[in-house]
């Protein structure tokens, strides 16, 4: 039965969250069948959201990641998506738990088929816990990668293109890619939005058309900042850079390519703090 659809209650969520990388997972509240994943690993048809949840329980931008459920839903399967049941869910799998650990909401039709994936359109909730590190994380070494996501306004999937830019990266010896469009502006990384603190201090964000990442937009409505388009070149020459995402809060980056940048600006400290401030929201 679908999310979009359904009236029953929803059913008991697995174990406890676990503090490693172990997951526990449910499909509509209800302990998952394995071959109910088939038709995600083998049509690759998706999308979802990630959100950290702290050791109080408070998830940061909780409302907006249920608006880009409820968004790439209407995008993906042409559907509105009870977000008051997917709360739900997140409640009834974080019962008792203790975190922080960080939930994975993923919405897909366990009935797609790669053939004719126009004739379904019932999602469904896939919800995942794994352990999370601390937000304080090492600066991020990059290697710049030509790579346009599809669909990039939409959290989807599809990693295969995005996943094979990181690996070509850490294969020559980076932590990570930053995306680069073939009109030559850089635009984000493989699984974060990137942000530059420019020589006067300002933070800039790439003008480019990218996924809406829900730190990104919190820091943005906390920080006066500029939106323009930025080289490459002039990505190596800014001030500080930064990577932000749900899992990390906000990360320096230390190096892009060949060019090593600074990782002490007081702007990526003030992020930091601005970021760890705002109130988590409980589901």
């Amino acid at each position: 039965m679908s999310l979009t659809q359904s009236n029953h209650a929803p059913g008991v969520a697995g174990s406890a969250c676990p503090d490693t990388l172990g997951r526990e997972v449910t499909l509509d509240g209800e302990p998952l069948a394995a071959d109910a994943l088939m038709p995600l690993a083998l049509a690759n048809l998706g999308h979802f959201t990630s959100m950290r949840v702290d050791a109080d329980g408070g998830i940061r931008g909780l409302a907006l990641h249920m608006e880009r459920l409820a968004r790439d839903c209407r995008s993906v399967w042409g559907a509105d998506l009870n977000t008051g049941r997917v709360r739900t869910y997140i409640r009834q799998a974080l019962d008792g738990r203790r975190g922080p650990c960080v939930v994975r909401v993923t919405v897909y039709d366990p009935k797609v088929d790669i053939g004719w994936p126009a004739k379904v359109g019932e999602p469904r909730v896939l919800l995942s816990l794994r352990g999370v590190g601390s937000t304080t994380s090492a600066p991020l070494r990059v290697m710049s990668v030509p790579y346009e996501r599809d669909l990039p306004e939409v959290k989807h999937v599809g990693l295969c293109g995005a996943l094979h830019a990181r690996r070509t990266a850490q294969l020559a010896g980076f932590g990570d890619a930053l995306f680069v469009g073939r009109d030559g502006f850089v635009s984000e990384g493989v699984t974060w939005n990137v942000g530059f603190v420019n020589q006067d201090g300002t933070i800039v964000w790439p003008k480019a058309t990218v996924l809406p990442g829900v730190t990104m937009v919190l820091l943005q409505q906390l920080t006066e900042h500029q939106v323009a388009t930025i080289t490459l070149q002039q990505a190596k020459g800014m001030a500080a850079a930064f990577a932000t995402n749900a899992s990390i809060g906000v990360r320096a980056l230390s190096t892009i390519d060949e060019s090593e940048l600074p990782t002490d600006h007081a702007a990526l400290g003030e992020l930091h703090e601005m970021y760890s401030s705002i109130p988590g929201e409980r589901a």
